[in-house]
């Protein structure tokens, strides 16, 4: 079986809504409250052939990290962040022993990669600033990514679990659902041969819980880590899944989980005891039904083992702030780098973008002014493969400096599928404008 087939390179796109049936007039035909209103758990979710459905959420344990931890055991125990360039690569001294760097090191604008589980006692955790990170965990051991190692590890762990089942979505490098329902054994014997195969072919440990659904299941996977083994049904709702945070629902982000603090909404709980015509008058009815039915465990997606991406992306950030005119030289090479990259990408997945689908944009810092002005300053290019890019006119203002360059591909589709596909069409953007 290859496995890279079934399981391609990953790339970073957003999770689609879940999905629930359309609710109309009133909510109140699918109310979650009993006529006290108590919340009331939901009914199990089952498969067409009437089987209760047993999902699975396998999330590796700060897989970056753990990566790392293979190559230099010697950091066991230690807080580690990764996420440093090639100035972070250890130094071997005269006697074998090795060199760290430290965190407080460091020198740049990049984001915390992941960290051990020692560094986010610190409060370091990923996507952090990295000079952030540093103000918490100053004498945290400093190393750089290496995504190969991590592609190498994450192939193993999944084709580990090949031998179970091929029933697997890919959600990310280094988490992935399976439909255990038609397998034989009990949820935990199954997982924890799973958990097994796993640490045998990668060396590194793993956390799963298996639930009715993928809702669930993606929640309970956080509940033991690290190295957990989680069993969840709908009658351990109110134990375990309504005193959570309600910020810990994958769908309810940052604006979503203040709105619902001030609206005194803290849990999840919560949200199963709040009023559904209060929750539409808040937030639509269109996300109060979504909310509703989190709040009893529903999630009726099925897992989707062959999908192709909506969009991919890829971005640098820049050392030090590059001028659009003095720096056009290495912008146009990063750039290429960039588009490059992405090239092969499309390449070993067989995928093809769309004509207009493709942006390329330069985050700028005003002068100043640390903050991004995003809306106003980002530039953005259309196409279907352009291979330079030109900065242009910044709204007739002086030029200013940049700080990271990305390319972002959309509206993707599998090569030679469809009736609209086009072959790539060549455009660049002016240099001279800047």
């Amino acid at each position: 079986m290859d496995v890279q087939k079934l399981f391609p390179p990953v790339f970073w796109w957003h999770e689609a809504r879940f999905n629930f049936p359309e609710v109309r007039g009133a909510l109140i035909m699918d109310d979650p409250h009993t006529t006290s209103g108590a919340p009331r758990a939901a009914k199990v979710t089952a498969n067409e052939s009437g089987m209760t459905r047993r999902i699975a959420h396998l999330d590796m344990d700060a897989f970056f990290a753990s990566v790392e931890l293979l190559r230099y055991p010697e950091l066991r125990g230690q807080p580690v962040v990764v996420g440093g360039g090639r100035s972070a690569i250890p130094e071997t001294l005269p006697d074998g022993t090795r060199r760290f760097k430290r965190l407080r090191d460091y020198a740049g604008r990049g984001a915390v990669t992941t960290s051990t589980y020692e560094a986010r006692a610190f409060g370091v955790f990923s996507a952090m600033g990295m000079m952030k990170a540093a103000q918490l965990a100053p004498d945290a051991i400093l190393l750089p990514t290496d995504f190969d190692s991590y592609r190498h590890y994450s192939r193993l762990f999944k084709a580990a679990v090949v031998t179970f089942t091929t029933q697997i979505e890919n959600r990310g490098i280094d988490e992935i659902y399976i439909d255990v329902t038609d397998l034989p054994g009990e949820p935990a014997e199954i997982g924890q041969r799973m958990k097994d195969a796993v640490r045998d072919a990668t060396g590194l440990t793993c956390s799963i819980c298996i639930t009715p659904n993928k809702l669930l299941a993606k929640i309970g996977s956080e509940l033991d880590k690290p190295d957990g083994l989680t069993i969840l049904t709908m009658d351990d709702l109110p134990r375990r899944i309504w005193p959570l945070a309600a910020r810990k629902v994958n769908g309810i982000g940052p604006k979503a989980n203040e709105k619902l603090a001030a609206l005194g909404i803290h849990t999840v709980g919560d949200i199963a005891t709040a009023d559904v015509a209060f929750l539409q008058a808040n937030f639509g009815r269109t996300y109060a039904a979504w909310l509703a039915w989190l709040a009893q465990g529903k999630d009726e997606r099925p897992v989707v083992v062959t999908s192709t991406p909506k969009s991919m992306s890829r971005e640098t950030t820049f050392e030090r702030d590059l001028h659009p005119k003095q720096d056009r030289a290495t912008l146009s090479s990063k750039f290429t780098d960039l588009v490059q990259a992405r090239r092969r990408r499309f390449a070993a997945q067989g995928l093809c973008g769309t004509p207009g689908g493709n942006q390329a944009a330069l985050r700028r810092f005003l002068h100043g002014d640390a903050r991004s002005d995003r809306a106003g300053r980002n530039r953005r290019c259309s196409g279907n493969s352009p291979r330079r890019h030109g900065v242009p006119e910044a709204d007739h203002a002086e030029p200013v400096a940049a700080c990271l360059l990305g390319v972002r591909a959309s509206a993707l589709s599998v090569r030679g599928e469809g009736e609209h596909f086009s072959e790539p069409v060549q455009v660049e953007l002016p240099f001279d404008d800047a």
